[in-house]
């Protein structure tokens, strides 16, 4: 990007802070090689995109949103995993069910965004009101949920003498947070709406406008604008997954841009993450089509009861972890129904047993969880 430059330190007493320089301005994109990334990124999002229109996408939905809230909570350094972020808190094993709480947070975070974009653009007040939904109640609920930070902050090190990196003043969030809102919904502004949201990504990250959940909040954001400005018609492409794979390589390139106004390295780290995930996602959705294809085959061989498999299976592909008491719910049908059917499901490898930490036995799609790990 032609004249782009991150920022500088300014003088703070006993430390610097990096004061990020504005980014609502009329950018030029001269790197051939971001110009080509970009190109592949918008036809493999495209792709993805299609699977709204012909596949049930409701379906999926929660399953993509769950696998972002993990990866992204992984960064972060809990250690929940796909299963346990769609059991009941009462099966998480004790020393997991903070993380357990923190994943929950951010799919309830992720879900009421979304349905805020009928309602608010993409804006600052939109940002708050998703960061107060994921820091309810867990670690960090005490540093001012949904409230930009009124005090200095900083990452890595014990204190602001050791640390790595000491974003911007409290005193100057609002002023850059508005800067970054108008770039956001500039409708004249000629960027490449794949590189507006890379900026963006960076700048929020480098602006740090909260005490605590500012990369989870980052990370979300990337989806709900790709939404919000019609790309993606469903929230279907994370990159979490993507960044975790490449944890020193996503801060490096982050780091990068602020010591040597790197941006285009940034970019095509960004849109190479766009166009991997969006691939990803094309081989999970043609899975998914080819899992549900063979399940049809399987559920005939169960005679009387396939009806009622073929009702646990929806329910399945929305919440692929399934206790006794909601298979009976979902058939209608006594608790002794339901243990048959899960044992002629198990035989059919549909379902598999969990470790639980209760005496009711959990059991998993394990296929259909599968598709979303590769």
């Amino acid at each position: 990007m032609k004249d782009f430059k991150a920022g500088q330190y300014i003088n703070q007493g006993y430390y610097k802070a990096f004061m990020p320089e504005p980014i609502h301005s009329a950018w030029e994109i001269t790197d051939m090689e971001v110009i080509q990334l970009l190109s592949k990124a918008d036809r493999h999002l495209g792709r993805l995109d299609m699977y709204s229109a012909y596949v049930n996408i409701d379906l999926y939905i929660s399953m993509h949103i769950a696998k972002e809230a993990t990866q992204s909570s992984r960064i972060e350094g809990t250690q929940t995993n796909m299963e346990e972020a769609f059991m009941k808190k009462e099966d998480v094993s004790p020393g997991l069910k903070d993380d357990w709480e923190e994943v929950q947070n951010y799919i309830k975070a992720m879900n009421r965004a979304v349905g805020l974009l009928d309602e608010l653009p993409f804006s600052s007040r939109l940002i708050r009101q998703t960061h107060e939904i994921l820091m309810q109640g867990v670690r960090g609920s005490r540093k001012m949920p949904g409230i930009f930070r009124t005090s200095q902050n900083w990452i890595g090190g014990a204190t602001l003498s050791d640390a790595t990196f000491i974003p911007p003043p409290h005193g100057y969030i609002s002023e850059l947070m508005s800067d970054l809102e108008k770039f956001a919904n500039d409708e004249m502004n000629p960027i490449p709406d794949l590189i507006k949201i890379a900026l963006i990504h960076y700048q929020f990250e480098t602006i740090h406008p909260f005490l605590d959940g500012n990369g989870r909040v980052g990370r979300l954001l990337i989806t709900l604008y790709l939404v919000s400005k019609g790309i993606l018609r469903e929230p279907i492409l994370y990159l979490s997954d993507f960044f975790e794979r490449h944890r020193l390589l996503y801060y490096d390139n982050l780091t990068r841009v602020r010591t040597h106004n790197d941006i285009n390295q940034w970019y095509k780290f960004f849109l190479t993450g766009v166009i991997e995930t969006a691939k990803r996602g094309i081989t999970t959705f043609d899975g998914i089509l080819q899992l549900q294809k063979s399940m049809d085959e399987r559920l005939n061989h169960l005679g009387g009861r396939a009806q009622d498999a073929k009702l646990v299976i929806e329910r399945l592909y929305i919440r692929p972890i399934i206790d006794a008491e909601e298979v009976s719910e979902a058939i209608g049908k006594s608790k002794v129904s339901a243990y048959k059917l899960i044992a002629d499901l198990e035989k059919a490898a549909v379902l598999t047993q969990l470790p639980s930490g209760r005496r009711a036995s959990v059991y998993a799609f394990k296929e259909y969880l599968d598709l979303f790990k590769g």
